[in-house]
């Protein structure tokens, strides 16, 4: 059955409180502007439905929603509950919460809190690993908002497409859409923003993903630079982490330490914890790089991540990069078997599906299988990993992976023929 209307909604009160048009208009309104309301001919102001909505003794939110305020306060506690659990690690109880929000014939006419429950859901199916579920909800805001409405949100919505995009595997159309909606951002004008920065972020991890050096190169630079003068202490800590990913790949590994550090200074007002510890992850895994001597301090850094983080409010993926990075640690520290069993935990916990997560963490039970003397082990798992690799579209990572295969399988003294593919798969993924 169709809703009344606003203006019926109006109407009905006011006879049944037995006042008449003058008499509700009277001294703002005028009598003529009361009849128009009434018949769906003038939409009001919120203020004069708050005027209004006073007069006639009940909620703004009903006459515009025609939801009681009992329904609008049981919903809203749902909605909260529903975040609470997405924080605190339960995506399950989160995604059925948000489920309920949605299911409510109620919340069809409450935009706002039915927005916000959409949101909560996507978050929740990402959470949970459901990654198609979730970028299609994600696109389904995403065309809904306008860019010269809540730019933090356009932000928000934009940047977890992006990802989710690229954690499936998808990098080309995560740098597309990370890419169109900051074009998009900065040609309404919002290009000096904290969600400009935030979006350059997602855009610049997109670019390393897919191993776009000189364009993550360029936008590196910038990015930094808008953070400091226009961002605040979230979006300079993207700014600087994805910076450091960056300064990592061009092999300038102190300076990413440095960037990772700021990063880290700017966490001190970023509620998400998940948040934090991807950026101590990001600082141990420089250390380890930058600083080889201080393995065992960037070992400990990361077994306190771990112990502090779970697969039900990290994600699997993060949960596995730490482990990924323990493994390198401990390969660091002369305890290749105690890196094996990360690394197959890892593993373990992402399943078959290929991410660059997944080849990571096979790169690094490869690199420790070698330290073993396992090599028929190691060159079966780098074999995977390249391959991985491929698919996901990371052609330096690639490269650098199937080089390592070759290198190695000539010291085992294997066959030409798997040697020579290596290297020649090597040069393809490089565009040699």
């Amino acid at each position: 059955m169709d809703r009344e209307t606003l203006g019926q909604r109006i109407r009905a009160l006011r006879i049944r409180q037995g006042i008449s048009q003058a008499q509700l208009a009277y001294p703002e309104l005028s009598d003529s502007y009361i009849s128009l309301i009434e018949s769906d001919k003038r939409i009001p102001a919120p203020s004069v439905v708050d005027l209004l909505a006073g007069k006639l003794n009940c909620s703004a939110t009903y006459l515009v929603s025609g939801v009681s305020e009992d329904v609008v306060d049981e919903l809203r506690v749902t909605l909260d509950y529903a975040e609470i659990a997405l924080r605190n690690g339960a995506p399950g109880e989160a995604r059925a919460r948000f489920s309920d929000v949605l299911a409510s014939s109620d919340a069809v006419a409450l935009p706002d809190m039915l927005r916000q429950a959409r949101w909560g859901h996507a978050l929740a199916l990402e959470a949970a690993g459901e990654l198609d579920a979730a970028v299609e909800e994600l696109r389904s805001l995403a065309d809904e908002l306008p860019v010269d409405g809540d730019l933090a949100q356009w932000s928000r919505l934009h940047v977890a497409l992006s990802r989710c995009l690229r954690e499936r595997g998808e990098l080309g159309e995560g740098v597309r859409v990370a890419e169109d909606a900051l074009r998009r951002l900065i040609a309404a004008g919002a290009d000096s923003t904290d969600a400009a920065v935030r979006l350059g972020a997602a855009l610049l991890a997109a670019f390393v993903e897919r191993g776009d050096l000189v364009r993550a190169g360029q936008l590196a630079d910038q990015l930094v630079e808008r953070a400091e003068r226009v961002g605040g202490p979230g979006a300079r800590l993207a700014a600087y982490r994805e910076a450091a990913h960056v300064a990592e790949i061009r092999g300038d590994y102190e300076a990413g330490v440095a960037l990772a550090e700021r990063a880290l200074l700017s966490a001190g007002e970023e509620e998400d914890p998940r948040v934090v510890a991807r950026v101590r992850i990001t600082y141990a895994s420089l250390l380890l790089r930058a600083r080889p001597a201080e393995a065992g301090q960037a070992r400990d850094l990361l077994a306190k991540v771990r112990g502090e983080i779970g697969v039900g409010e990290a994600g699997e993926v993060l949960v596995a990069t730490c482990l990924t990075e323990l493994a390198r640690a401990e390969t660091a520290l002369g305890r290749p078997n105690e890196a094996v069993a990360l690394a197959e935990e890892a593993l373990d916990l992402l399943g078959d599906t290929p991410r660059r997560a997944t080849a990571w963490a096979l790169t690094v039970l490869g690199e420790a299988c070698v330290r073993l003397g396992r090599r028929n082990r190691a060159v079966e798992v780098l074999t995977r990993a390249a391959e991985h690799l491929e698919r996901l579209e990371s052609s330096r990572e690639a490269a650098r992976t199937w080089f390592d295969l070759a290198e190695l399988l000539a010291e085992t003294g294997a066959d030409d023929t798997p040697r020579l593919d290596a290297y020649r798969r090597a040069l393809t993924s490089a565009g040699i």
